[in-house]
């Protein structure tokens, strides 16, 4: 019996779904990060790229054993990657995947394809990624595509809001900016009592990667929410170059001004604070008023498992939604350090990618 295996990897996890080609979710996996270009190498692999495609087979054969299948029954396979980013990148993954025959017709694809998706119901428009770090994609009604990649790295997503909050602390405690709720939040979530300790936190020489700063990107957005000036001017600092970011996108596959599909998708938009995709969305309507904004209605992952399916030549309708909905795994699948519910302090990681 065939069937299809989407996989989505990231930063921070890496997640796989095989499907039988009715919709119906059969297995599941999930790995480490899968970013060719910033996995933890250690002392098993050479580099980041080996180690990252270790967390890939990893992911895809834990979903393999759940589905009770092997790698010879997948008939199409997707891979939706972070740090799929210049041709090179594609051919290194599209041939590790085929070493290992994950598939017998394989696509690799940038991250940000995947979510356009899974939230527009035509698969083209914009989409806006927001989590460890940010990426944009988009693709036109006439099938040109474009990915933000290395071109975006000035804009990164959480990683970046949360260094600019460390740096709004530290510009307060000298006197150069006022006083920010900041200040404190930040602290207690530490457990320091000056800003001094928590600037030697992160520069010491023995500890300063000991800690991922991401996570502070939630003590951020809850500032925002409340009316804290400088966090309120680091969100939409970021929303509106974000927006920038998708018109640049809108404007590569010739959609600009156009009622385009807006899809915001990552770890940092599940902030009930709607600050960030409200910056987003005023900077894009500037030159493109009639564009319509939407969340994904699912995971990433799901947009990918479509595809795959629809590379299998199967219609992704309404019958195969009602099949699909009831088999899609819980939530502790796709859980990130993003994951707003259950914020925890963690180890440090590597620079955050898309």
């Amino acid at each position: 019996m065939p069937y299809v295996l989407g996989v989505d990897g990231g930063n921070t996890k890496t997640v796989a779904l095989i499907a039988s080609l009715d919709g119906t979710i059969l297995g599941a996996g999930r790995g480490g990060c899968g970013d060719i270009y910033n996995a933890s190498a250690g002392t098993l692999w050479p580099d980041s790229a080996s180690a990252a495609v270790a967390n890939i087979e990893y992911t895809v054969n834990a979903a393999l054993d759940a589905a009770g299948i092997k790698a010879a029954d997948l008939v199409t396979s997707v891979f939706n990657m972070a740090g799929a980013d210049w041709p090179e990148d594609f051919i290194y993954l599209q041939t590790a995947m085929q070493e290992r025959g994950f598939g017998r017709t394989i696509y690799v694809q940038n991250d940000a394809m995947g979510v356009l998706h899974a939230g527009s119901s035509n698969d083209t428009g914009v989409s806006v990624v927001c989590g460890t770090g940010a990426a944009t994609g988009a693709r036109a009604p006439d099938g040109r595509t474009w990915h933000s990649s290395f071109w975006q790295d000035q804009a990164q997503g959480s990683s970046l809001m949360a260094q600019r909050a460390l740096d709004a602390v530290y510009r307060s405690e000298l006197g150069i900016d006022p006083p920010t709720t900041l200040t404190p939040r930040i602290l207690d979530f530490y457990k320091l009592k000056t800003v001094e300790e928590l600037l030697h936190l992160f520069t010491n020489r023995l500890q300063r990667h000991q800690y991922r700063i991401d996570q502070l990107t939630p003590l951020l957005l809850d500032a925002a929410q409340a009316g804290d000036n400088a966090a309120t001017h680091i969100v939409q600092e970021q929303g509106a170059m974000l927006g920038k970011y998708a018109l640049a996108a809108a404007r590569k596959v010739g959609i600009e001004g156009t009622a385009f599909t807006l899809v915001l998708a990552g770890g940092v938009f599940r902030h009930p604070s709607q600050l960030l995709a409200n910056a987003i969305i005023e900077t894009v309507r500037t030159t493109s008023p009639a564009v319509r904004p939407t969340r994904c209605r699912f995971e990433p992952i799901i947009g990918v498992l479509f595809t795959a399916l629809e590379a299998a030549r199967v219609a992704v309708d309404d019958a195969l939604l009602e099949r699909l909905m009831p088999t899609i795994p819980g939530p502790a699948l796709f859980k990130t350090a993003l994951d707003y519910s259950n914020i925890e302090q963690a180890p440090a990681t590597g620079k955050g990618g898309r």
